[in-house]
């Protein structure tokens, strides 16, 4: 499986390839091998990945375009944050945000 966007999260955390591999245990040139993707990337080290990176699975291996963290990973402090923008919005913006998220979840349940 090949995993796009690996070296992107590395260089947006900057960190080296080594710091990456030291992360889930590997060496540095294995590392390497995963980003050029001429390894797979066992599931458990993927992981530790996504959850360092604040990204779903879906979203490391490319299969979606929006860095979404996976539901155990929104922190409350996240969730809190989220509030507090939505508090900020005037009351016609706070209507408008309901009725999409409403939207959303009436299409999840599809």
């Amino acid at each position: 499986m090949l995993y796009p966007r690996l070296r992107d999260l590395r260089e947006d955390a900057d960190l080296t390839q080594k710091q990456a591999a030291d992360l889930i245990g590997v060496s540095m040139n294995h590392y390497g091998k995963y980003e050029r993707g001429e390894t797979d990337i066992p599931l458990e080290k993927a992981i530790i990945l996504a959850e360092f990176y604040h990204v779903s699975l879906d979203y490391l291996a490319g299969i979606i375009k929006h860095k979404i963290p996976p539901k155990s990973q929104r922190s409350d402090s996240d969730l809190l944050q989220t509030l507090a923008l939505y508090t900020s919005l005037s009351l016609q913006n706070q209507i408008y945000v309901d009725k999409y998220i409403h939207e959303i979840a009436k299409n999840q349940k599809k």
